[in-house]
């Protein structure tokens, strides 16, 4: 179905030219879900052409909104860019938005007190409860809002967790996963993680999904459709090669990912594991969760 995003955002060619279809919605409609991005990742345009390829196979209407937080100015995206297609936290208080996404962000080391935009991360926390309808937390994004609402606390890993892991579903009846096979394979790339025995232990939480390498995974606060993912379902093909080639360029110690090059052989490219799944699962949350006469 058609997706309408801010007016020539280069992420959305770049999705075009990698030859994905994406029907263009030019006018939003009685029909049209709001989809609200808060990119907290580094790279803005690689995370908005991830999320346009995930959504773009929707099969609903949706108009992507790209927001900026007020006390925060990136480093590595041009304010340009960001006044051009970002919209400002402040600027949609009083608007309603039928899903939010919040991004991971690479600042899993510090302590969540210590990050300079915080305070107003926790704001944008309490202000989704009233004026959005699903709230899908994402790796570090999943760690802080599990933080914020219940004190769990993140847990410094002795290497980084990097690859492709199977998981099994413990609630495969659930519309989230509908379509799913028995295991599905998620990218996970982080260097902290959230322990399960504190998670269980959490009764205002349900684990929905996790993995015996990578651990916990799908998580659902109950009474609510606001979930948190520690992995990155949304993550394009060659996004964990980026990194691992990066780190290797760079001295920095790192492993091979996971159950991601073919033959276990950066030469010979990854192997896509995981797309056909992320799909499915962004598609099922837009629309039996944002919908507001779904459950």
């Amino acid at each position: 179905m058609p997706l309408k995003v801010p007016a020539g955002l280069p992420a959305l060619q770049t999705v075009i030219d990698e030859g994905n279809a994406v029907d263009i919605l030019e006018r939003s409609t009685a029909n049209t879900l709001r989809i609200a991005l808060l990119n907290l990742m580094p790279m803005k345009e690689t995370t908005e052409a991830d999320f346009i390829r995930i959504l773009a196979a929707s099969d609903e209407e949706i108009e992507l909104t790209l927001l900026k937080l007020d006390t925060h100015t990136p480093k590595h995206a041009g304010p340009e860019h960001m006044e051009r297609y970002y919209t400002s936290f402040g600027n949609v208080r009083e608007s309603h938005f039928d899903g939010l996404i919040i991004t991971g962000a690479p600042i899993e080391k510090i302590e969540y007190e210590e990050v300079t935009y915080w305070p107003e991360l926790c704001t944008i926390f309490d202000w989704a409860k009233e004026h959005v309808t699903s709230t899908l937390f994402i790796c570090w994004a999943a760690q802080a809002g599990l933080y914020q609402k219940f004190g769990i606390k993140k847990h410094l890993l002795p290497k980084k967790m990097f690859g492709i892991f199977p998981h099994t579903i413990a609630r495969p009846e659930m519309p989230l996963f509908d379509g799913f096979e028995e295991t599905i394979y998620v990218p996970h790339s982080r260097h902290t993680e959230l322990h399960r025995e504190e998670i269980v232990a959490e009764e205002r939480i349900e684990l929905l999904s996790e993995s015996e390498l990578s651990g916990v995974y799908i998580m659902h606060e109950k009474g609510t459709r606001n979930f948190f993912f520690t992995g990155h379902s949304e993550y394009a093909l060659n996004t964990l090669d980026g990194e691992y080639r990066r780190d290797v360029a760079k001295g920095l110690p790192i492993e091979l990912p996971l159950n991601y090059y073919l033959d276990n052989d950066p030469a010979k490219g990854p192997v896509d594991r995981w797309h056909g799944t992320a799909c499915k699962l962004f598609g099922n949350w837009i629309r039996n969760y944002c919908k507001q006469t779904r459950i």
